[in-house]
């Protein structure tokens, strides 16, 4: 395990200098700049997610916070063999 939580091929959080494991996505947009079909997500950490959610809206940007589950190699594998089969 590396410093933070932070295992090889994890998924840190986005709020800087953080190396925790993400474990929320904080979706969101700027509607000066990205149509309402384009959002964007950083990834966060328990500590993080309401301060990056809070940084984002104090700017008026449309942003949820929404449950991140990493993909194991097992779900990327299920995931093409569908794709693969159609489904």
């Amino acid at each position: 395990m590396l410093g933070g939580g932070q295992e090889p091929g994890g998924t840190p959080c986005s709020r800087a200098g953080c190396r925790a494991d993400a474990s929320w996505q904080v979706i969101w947009r700027n509607p000066r700049i990205h149509t309402a079909d384009r959002r964007k997500v950083w990834l966060a950490c328990d500590e993080h997610a309401e301060y990056l959610r809070d940084y984002l809206a104090a700017r008026d940007f449309p942003v949820e916070l929404a449950p991140f589950a990493p993909q194991t190699d097992a779900t990327q594998d299920s995931l093409r063999h569908a794709a693969a089969e159609g489904g």
